[in-house]
């Protein structure tokens, strides 16, 4: 992996701060879809929320330049197309050269904290609608995590919906990863992966906001994967598969991505800490594997 120079990062934000706006102005840009019509994109955006655990690692991302270097790895291996992330990550892959030629999208929305009592209340504390359009970013994501319990998804819905508004007046892609989601006995939150739930999640999340033209979804392989050819037909809208932890049966995961893959609404993979942090070790191999199910 390239060494990742953190006193040239902090000198760079400390004496001249305006550099990280100018890389994102002369970043070479691509179509969101490459001739292939799929994407590969790889996730880095846990850390703002707390998360930073992989496996039984509690603090596994919270070292910032190994993090940085994972992901300069992953960028650099052929088919990844691009990588979503919150603000300071974009910020400093852009001074580190990472982004030219790749998608770019920004984590809208961490203020559910892992394990807080708000966690459901989901604020828009990260991206606006303006600032990737500033930026030059290609697109946004946020999370739709809904709590029939919790009146703090109503706040979430709600806002969620604006954003979906405001990204489609600027022509942006939006990608919406929606949940149906409950707390157990012991208060922690959990996302509900059988059939029904995720048929109604994509359900609600497809009719938010004033148009759906730019709208995407980001969705989990069911509990059954057998499952999703009936799930998927539950909208038309364009929809990537997302990876989350997969623990040490890396290739039960490829399965399961592997047969969702070909579904007509699905067009790709937006994978974090499973290619980044993979129990082997070897996030090149982790990242040409995914790439290879596409």
């Amino acid at each position: 992996m390239t060494n990742v120079d953190v006193s040239e990062l902090v000198r760079l934000r400390t004496q001249y701060p305006e550099a990280i706006a100018e890389a994102a102005a002369r970043r070479p840009r691509r179509a969101l879809l490459g001739d292939s019509g799929r994407l590969m994109i790889v996730a880095a955006d846990h850390p703002a929320r707390g998360a930073l655990g992989v496996g039984g690692a509690r603090l596994a991302m919270a070292n910032r330049a190994d993090l940085l270097e994972r992901l300069c790895l992953a960028l650099s291996r052929p088919g990844v197309d691009g990588v979503l992330a919150t603000a300071d990550i974009l910020d400093d892959l852009l001074l580190l050269g990472a982004l030219d030629g790749k998608v770019v999208m920004g984590s809208m929305n961490r203020g559910g904290l892992q394990g807080a009592v708000f966690e459901l209340d989901d604020r828009f504390t990260g991206h606006r609608a303006e600032d990737i359009e500033r930026l030059n970013f290609d697109a946004g994501k946020l999370l739709l995590r809904i709590d029939y319990d919790d009146p703090g998804s109503l706040t979430t819905l709600e806002t969620t919906a604006r954003a979906v508004d405001d990204m489609a007046a600027r022509r942006l892609p939006l990608f919406v990863e929606p949940f149906i989601s409950r707390r157990g006995p012991d208060g922690r939150l959990g996302n509900d992966l059988s059939a029904e739930a995720v048929t109604r999640s994509i359900a609600i999340a497809s009719g938010l906001g004033g148009t759906s033209a730019y709208t995407w979804l980001k969705l989990p392989v069911t509990e059954n994967p057998d499952d999703m050819a009936e799930v998927m037909q539950t909208s038309t809208l364009p929809a990537v598969l997302l990876g989350g932890e997969v623990g040490d049966d890396q290739d039960g995961a490829y399965e399961k991505w592997r047969g969702a893959l070909q579904l007509p609404t699905v067009r790709g993979l937006v994978v974090g800490r499973s290619l980044l942090y993979p129990a082997d070790g070897d996030v090149a191999a982790a990242v040409d594997t995914a790439v290879g199910l596409l």
